[in-house]
């Protein structure tokens, strides 16, 4: 069969990449019949592609941009491929990572990502709970076993352990409190990832002051950084206000730590999954009780590793094309291939 280029709304993979899209990148590029063209300017609106596929389209309209300049040629650039693919009928395949749009999107990066969507032609969900309009295609977010190689850590007895980027959403101030409420002297809590602002960072060191059983640091991990602060863990705590798609789970999983993680359908699935003793689940608001209950039923017994055989990444390298050939069969004739001259 033809192979299709397909342009990803992703630069070429970097050492600071997300690790999912380096593995899919990877996937795919294994997988007969794609041949994967990572984002540039010129490629986006000179190059020969057959399918557009975005994973955060707002990283093309510059949202996070600290300067004005930077993000009004970003919005240019978006506003011209949009309407590349507009007049060329590319089709363009979506992986929906969150829903709704970013709340600090500004009013031209709205339009924009609305403009996005009306031109998606077939969704790509990472689980079966995702409500999305149009043609949906479910694919599970790959493990992570064969990227977090690094050394472990021997298990710190007690230790909960919060790892990620720390944003408001995401609930640790509700862990630092809900932990010093926690009577046990032999417990303890680290809290380890960038902070999102400065405020945010002296919040959580004020409601930690004073209770030397909590660990603090605020700074972007390694990998093996990364690897290190779970595997210590007895139990990997993400208190999120809103979860619907958590890389960070998976990671704690493929390195064979158990999580608690807020009570949701998709949780629930997750759980049903992997097996029973990984996931532990609250609700509402996180408490001391939360905390010790989840403790107790990490250290009941459990297999040796939670089934992650669903997430292999050589199935999703497969599975994406087929979406890319349906997506092309939806909008074009076969062989025809949005092109321009450079």
């Amino acid at each position: 069969m033809t192979t299709l280029r397909v342009l990803t709304s992703h630069r070429e993979p970097r050492a600071t990449t997300n690790p999912y899209i380096t593995m899919l990148t990877s996937a795919l590029r294994r997988t007969p019949g794609v041949e994967v063209v990572t984002f540039t300017g010129r490629a986006a609106l000179l190059g020969r592609y057959d399918v557009v596929h975005l994973h955060w389209p707002e990283t093309i309209t510059g949202l996070g941009g600290r300067r004005l300049a930077g993000r009004v040629v970003r919005w240019l650039l978006a506003a011209l491929l949009l309407l590349r693919l507009t007049v060329t009928r590319t089709p363009v395949v979506r992986t929906v990572h969150n829903v709704g749009l970013p709340a600090d999107a500004g009013p031209a990066q709205r339009l924009l990502l609305r403009w996005f969507d009306r031109l998606t032609t077939h969704r790509i969900v990472l689980n079966d709970r995702t409500e999305c309009p149009g043609p949906v295609t479910t694919i599970p977010h790959g493990h992570y076993r064969d990227w977090y190689t690094g050394p472990r850590s021997a298990t710190v007895p007690g230790r909960f352990q919060y790892v990620g980027l720390v944003r408001r959403y995401k609930g640790v101030e509700g862990l630092v409190e809900a932990f010093r409420a926690v009577p046990d002297a032999d417990v303890s809590l680290e809290v380890a990832g960038a902070a999102s602002t400065p405020e945010l960072a002296a919040t959580i060191t004020g409601l930690a002051d004073g209770d030397p059983r909590v660990t603090l640091r605020f700074a972007f991990l390694s990998d093996d950084e990364l690897v290190s602060a779970i595997t210590a863990a007895e139990l990997v705590v993400l208190p999120y206000r809103f979860m619907h798609n958590s890389g960070t789970v998976l990671a704690a999983l493929s390195l064979d730590r158990p999580v608690l993680v807020p009570d949701t359908p998709v949780n629930a699935d997750l759980a049903a999954e992997v097996g029973p003793g990984w996931i532990h689940t609250f609700t509402d608001d996180l408490t001391a009780d939360d905390l010790t209950r989840a403790l107790d039923a990490a250290r009941a017994p459990r297999a040796a590793s939670p089934d992650l055989g669903a997430r292999e990444w050589d199935d999703a390298g497969q599975a994406h094309l087929d979406v890319y050939r349906a997506a092309l069969a939806r909008t074009r004739p076969a062989g025809r291939t949005a092109e321009v001259p450079a």
